[in-house]
């Protein structure tokens, strides 16, 4: 695992950031299975510290038409909404809420980007919105809500008397 010393995205310890390829440089989180068999889906800070996030469109992104899938298209934004919040989540979240409209489709081969900022940010919750794009094809849309989840103590063992 090879994390820049000057990473503006916190570390976790489930973080990869490839080395070598298209991606080198850019994250990729390993603790979702879903995304990782999903995926791969990458993120980075760029140099004015906004966190651009993409994927390379391979067959298995694909739906019947040759298109990406839908259900691709949103489990990508879902891993959007936590790499533009994490700076500020710093710790674990689960998606509350979320919404997306279908713009256009993608196909085999295509970059797919997604650029997004957080439109809230309170106490537990943090509310963003971003656009995936195909060069400058619009293709999706969306919106969601992030809530911080706090570890609870674990419960007092029960003793038998």
């Amino acid at each position: 695992m090879n994390v820049p010393a000057d990473a503006t995205i916190p570390f976790h310890a489930d973080a990869y950031t490839a080395t070598e390829g298209e991606f080198a440089g850019w994250t990729t989180w390993k603790r979702d299975s879903f995304e990782s068999v999903s995926g791969p889906f990458w993120h980075k800070v760029e140099a004015d510290g906004s966190v651009r996030c993409a994927f390379r469109v391979e067959k298995k992104h694909l739906n019947g038409m040759k298109n990406v899938h839908g259900g691709c298209f949103m489990t990508f934004a879902d891993y959007c909404l936590f790499a533009l919040a994490s700076r500020e989540l710093q710790g674990p979240g689960i998606t509350v809420s979320f919404g997306c409209e279908f713009l256009d489709a993608a196909r085999e081969g295509e970059l797919v980007e997604c650029h997004g900022e957080m439109t809230r940010i309170g106490g537990s919750l943090i509310f963003l919105r971003g656009i995936l794009k195909a060069g400058e094809r619009s293709l999706l849309t969306f919106s969601g809500t992030i809530k911080r989840v706090k570890k609870r103590p674990k419960p007092a063992a029960i003793t038998a008397e």
